[in-house]
């Protein structure tokens, strides 16, 4: 049974989306059958692995308002054992058209449940906001990634986000966790990215992981063409930034065996 996580922050520009493209991708290298669900209507996951949200005829739109299966929707991307489950700008009624329906906050969940045992991983790319696509997703996830970036402001928002959690946890989803906090963007050079890093870890603890995404042009670059950092360029930062997370994310869910050393990829290299 494939485990579902959801990237979540009703925050725009925290790294989201290069976040899901990312570590989906270094699951599916790291051999685990990874799904990525672009559950957005800007598309921009949907794109970042190499297709063009004009051309997308049926979407997880499709999955959730028409009740169909994602099985006949799904899209094999060109990294092996990474799948997409598109998105299209329709999904932008989505929420007003589920208003009136029963189980509106489970329909995403349904729509998986037909799908997720074929799957290691499903990595879910939620929109920038707190609505019912988001609740949606939460309800359906076994835990959410929080990205951070390492920037003024960057616990704005954050209590309520973790607010829309505790709800989700009490009335939809008692078994949704928070897999962690996933600081990003972050620059050596600035004192600021520091103090963000001291201030989020203070704040939060254990709940942040050990590995923090550095700003990097290359994980800039690759989604105007279509690909992921690790199709892009495999040594660069942000390519070894998103492995050690992924393997982060398996060591703490028990999935692989290594030794400290194996724990880290060196960041010198690229």
């Amino acid at each position: 049974m494939g485990k579902i996580i959801a990237i979540a922050n009703q925050k725009g520009g925290v790294g989201k989306t290069t976040t899901a493209i990312n570590l989906a991708a270094s699951f599916a290298v790291l051999e685990h059958k990874t799904l990525l669900i672009d559950a957005d209507p800007q598309a921009n996951a949907t794109s970042g692995v190499g297709f063009d949200p004009k051309n997308v005829k049926t979407s997880i739109y499709e999955c959730i308002i028409e009740g169909r299966n994602p099985k006949d929707i799904i899209l094999q991307t060109s990294t092996p054992n990474l799948d997409l489950l598109p998105a299209h700008i329709d999904l932008v009624g989505a929420e007003i058209e589920m208003i009136n329906l029963p189980n509106r906050e489970k329909m995403m969940k349904q729509a998986l449940e037909k799908v997720k045992d074929e799957y290691d991983f499903i990595i879910v790319d939620c929109s920038p906001s707190l609505g019912l696509i988001t609740v949606n997703a939460l309800t359906a996830a076994n835990s959410v990634i929080v990205p951070v970036q390492c920037e003024y402001f960057a616990l704005e928002g954050l209590g309520k986000l973790l607010n829309t959690i505790k709800i989700v946890q009490s009335r939809l989803n008692p078994d949704l966790a928070i897999e962690g906090i996933l600081l990003t963007m972050y620059d050596i050079r600035l004192r600021l990215s520091n103090q963000v890093v001291e201030e989020v870890k203070t704040h939060f603890q254990s709940m942040v992981f050990d590995t923090i995404i550095q700003r990097n042009t290359k994980l800039g670059e690759a989604p105007s063409f279509g690909e992921t950092i690790i199709m892009h360029d495999a040594t660069s930062k942000g390519a070894i930034n998103y492995l050690n997370l992924a393997r982060e994310v398996l060591q703490k869910n028990n999935l692989t065996r290594m030794s400290d050393e194996q724990k880290i990829i060196n960041i010198t290299q690229g």
